[in-house]
């Protein structure tokens, strides 16, 4: 009864594999939350339901705003929007589609068996969200101070990056 471990394993390497090889931002952001959502099934497999929703809450999520804002802030205008409808075919929603059918034909099979009553945890006891933010906040408080510094600098960063002249428009358009 271990099968869907290895089933949402083999989605999360192979959306993995697509992510670092593709050469279109949009089809790789596709497969990168596949694969987080398959990460998210292992967890809940193992029997760490807190990180398998921590996984989908604040990485699936906050990567699909965060990708929503840096479309919006840069402001690419219509040209764009025709490469978009260009690249956007059928053919390249395919592949998401279909590791998603499989991520949910698993999670239909598995609320419909008796599978999550039979499974054995890692663990010896289950842990829950107050024990992960006394954990944080107490013996990692340094290291989730300097990934807050890290996640300011690079939205500082990226504002700057993505931030235009008030003029610059006028003088493309009229260039």
């Amino acid at each position: 009864m271990i099968w869907p471990f290895y089933l949402m394993a083999l989605v999360a390497i192979v959306s993995t594999v697509r992510v670092v090889t593709n050469a279109n931002p949009v089809h790789a952001l596709l497969s990168l939350i596949v694969s987080l959502l398959a990460v998210a099934g292992i967890f809940m497999i193992v029997g760490a339901p807190f990180a398998g929703a921590l996984e989908i809450i604040v990485y699936a999520g906050a990567i699909m705003v965060l990708f929503v804002f840096v479309v919006m802030m840069l402001n690419l205008g219509q040209n764009t929007v025709e490469q978009e409808r260009k690249w956007l075919t059928s053919s390249a929603w395919a592949y998401p589609a279909l590791m998603s059918f499989l991520i949910g034909l698993l999670l239909v099979w598995c609320l419909g068996s008796d599978y999550n009553v039979t499974v054995q945890t890692v663990g010896t006891e289950v842990i829950g969200p107050k024990a992960v933010g006394y954990s944080l906040y107490t013996k990692y408080l340094l290291l989730v101070e300097v990934a807050a510094m890290l996640l300011l600098g690079a939205f500082v960063a990226a504002y700057h990056l993505g931030k235009r002249e008030p003029g610059a428009e006028e003088d493309k358009n009229n260039g």
